[in-house]
């Protein structure tokens, strides 16, 4: 049997040194997740509920109780460079409940105005909401409106127009959804998510605080 040459273990070394090269680059970081506090506002029956179990649920009832005080949900918008972990508060749309909107509204780093495009009643109100989280809500909050039940468009009455108009006018994300068809309902959260995480990005001084998932689990409180 011949002698091992000095080229068979510097070979093996070679080899050896590849795997644990290639054991590194396999190594993932941690997602980054942006928290964010998020409220639904709009007049009762326009649909918030409806896109919230659409969304987190992907399930639609044509009969959908309304909203007492407030409901709670979470849900995470994974995005290409980290994730925004929304903390949503659904409000009630009936009047006897308006004055309890400012408790969940004041500390919220995002809000959805819906409106029911067959009803232009909701349109309006959904305007005073928006001038509302001007004046008394933090300052850089994130406001989209929602338009909701696209799949009524035949017999709509508010045009898409003067929707738009309004919220190129105010600085609002805009979007017409349907939690029927599922049109626009996980877009119009991904807008907001992106741009808070864009916002987080420029400026790393602002209330967001970049965590990973380790130190997000079981630390996240449902109201801040």
């Amino acid at each position: 049997m011949s002698k091992p040459t000095l080229d068979q273990p510097q070979l093996f070394v070679v080899i050896m040194m590849d795997e644990i090269v290639l054991q590194e680059t396999n190594v993932q970081t941690p997602e980054k997740i942006f928290p964010s506090k998020l409220i639904l506002l709009g007049e009762s029956s326009v649909g918030k509920s409806s896109l919230l179990l659409r969304l987190i649920n992907r399930q639609f009832y044509n009969y959908q109780e309304s909203t007492i005080g407030a409901a709670f949900f979470t849900h995470t918008i994974h995005l290409d460079n980290g994730a925004v972990k929304f903390e949503i508060w659904d409000t009630a749309g009936q009047e006897r409940y308006n004055s309890l909107a400012p408790m969940y509204y004041r500390s919220a780093q995002a809000a959805i105005i819906v409106y029911d495009i067959t009803n232009k009643d909701t349109f309006e109100r959904a305007k005073y909401w928006v001038k509302e989280l001007q004046i008394n809500a933090n300052s850089g909050i994130i406001i989209a409106l929602a338009g909701n039940k696209l799949d009524l468009n035949t017999i709509r009455s508010v045009e898409t127009d003067e929707s738009r108009t309004f919220a190129h006018e105010n600085g609002l994300i805009f979007m017409e959804t349907s939690a029927k068809t599922c049109v626009n309902v996980t877009e119009i959260f991904k807008a907001i998510a992106e741009k808070q995480q864009n916002n987080a990005t420029l400026n790393t001084a602002g209330k967001f605080q970049i965590r990973n998932t380790e130190e997000l689990n079981g630390t996240l409180s449902c109201c801040k």
